[in-house]
């Protein structure tokens, strides 16, 4: 077969999963996951209704597992159609890309939110940024822009752009040595963080590295425990491509054991807002070092919705699917609308009245807006065709945080022609 009609099948197949549209559902739970991020962010009282209302799940599980998934499978499809080459140069792209947006946040931060911090009547508005003040604009800035300096509510994407960085390290090495070194490695680091690696980590560094500081100013997620399940989604997501990802056999397997400890977490959340005491267990259940039990948890839910597939199906309603299919910008933009909930806030612990009302409605309307502009944009890309499809992913498909929602298929009778 030649080269010349091998690359004219493999624009026919790519052109085809673009028409064949997209595992809408799956957008619509990325929509679902920012919407609840949103509603968690927002100083008003839904925050405290929506904070982990499941158990010990929360929306930023749901969300760096996609956008991992997501990210195994189409770039080791771009690595398999055009080369290993083309896949690194595209994550790097994406990478800078995601580095853009984080730093036009961190000049909103600096340049509009600091002024009005700086006049000492908006507390929950100045502990956001309150490393700047006492470090000074040179190194606040300087750190923020290596991405060691990280805000809270700034500090999701950092995360992101430093695993997509190893992602692009990660995919041709395994092609070389398997997957199960990595992720042996990966879950290693994940036990480590459970015992205080990245406190040991921090003191080491800041021995030999001239800067200076504080542990809970470097982000609220500790990188070494959460890479891991990030390397897991990229590696589902890989398996995911090739075709060999049986999660409804998975799931019905463990369909009793996730019911178990669904429903134990779920009682326990419930016991802890009415002042149960974890005492020394509770490193099992903690968020930001990604604790044991929360990672059961959240393998125990996401095997009860595959095993609801025909009514999350049902959810896949317009609004939710356009917020998934533009997470990056719907993300940054909510969280513009968190730090003018803050400024709103002034000396109060939340934002009540209208003023709550006003706000969120403010928000969801912004960024379903956002959505629409981002999505109209990306459905023109599509019908550019081929001469836009370089590689083994449509546009769309990298235009959002999770590197693109659609679920493309192989043709196996044609896949095989290939060999």
């Amino acid at each position: 077969m030649s080269v010349e009609f091998e690359r004219h099948l493999a624009v026919r197949w790519r052109l085809s999963d673009v028409s064949a549209g997209r595992r809408l559902e799956l957008d619509a739970m990325r929509g679902v996951m920012l919407a609840w991020i949103a509603l968690t962010h927002l100083p008003t009282a839904a925050s405290s209704w929506v904070n982990q209302p499941f158990g010990f799940v929360g929306a930023a599980e749901g969300f760096i597992f996609l956008s991992a998934l997501f990210t195994g499978r189409i770039y080791f499809r771009i690595g398999e159609y055009d080369g290993y080459r083309v896949m690194t140069r595209k994550l790097w792209t994406r990478t800078l890309r995601l580095y853009s947006y984080h730093g036009f946040l961190l000049a909103f931060a600096f340049l509009v939110a600091v002024p009005v911090a700086s006049h000492g009547d908006r507390p929950g508005l100045h502990n956001l940024l309150d490393f700047y003040f006492t470090a000074g604009a040179k190194q606040a800035v300087t750190e923020a822009a290596l991405l060691i300096y990280r805000p809270p509510l700034l500090d999701i994407l950092p995360m992101y752009i430093i695993f997509l960085l190893f992602t692009s390290i990660a995919i041709p090495l395994a092609r070389n040595i398997g997957w199960k070194p990595i992720l042996l490695t990966s879950f290693a680091f994940w036990v480590l963080a459970q015992f205080g690696f990245r406190s040991a980590e921090h003191t080491f560094m800041m021995r030999y590295i001239p800067m200076r500081i504080p542990l809970n100013e470097m982000g609220s997620f500790d990188l070494w425990a959460w890479q891991f399940l990030w390397f897991a989604g990229v590696w589902l997501g890989v398996r995911w491509a090739q075709e060999s990802l049986p999660l409804e056999t998975w799931a019905r397997r463990a369909a009793i054991p996730a019911v178990v400890i669904a429903v134990f977490c779920f009682i326990i959340r419930r016991k802890l807002a009415h002042g149960l005491e974890l005492g020394a267990f509770e490193f099992l259940f903690d968020k930001w070092h990604l604790g044991p039990i929360r990672m059961l948890d959240f393998a125990a839910v996401a095997a009860l919705l595959i095993l609801s597939q025909p009514i999350t199906k049902t959810a896949a309603i317009r609004p939710l699917v356009l917020l998934g299919q533009s997470s990056l910008q719907v993300f940054c933009v909510h969280l513009l609308f968190c730090f003018a909930g803050l400024t709103l806030m002034g000396n109060a612990s939340m934002l009540n009245g209208w003023r709550q009302f006003t706000l969120l409605s403010m928000t969801f309307t912004a960024m379903l807006i956002t959505a629409k502009i981002f999505s109209k944009s990306e459905a023109k890309n599509e019908r550019q065709g081929q001469a836009q499809i370089s590689s083994g992913s449509d546009p769309a498909c990298v235009t959002n945080l999770g590197v693109g929602s659609e679920q493309q298929r192989f043709d196996s009778s044609h896949r095989s022609k290939l060999g």
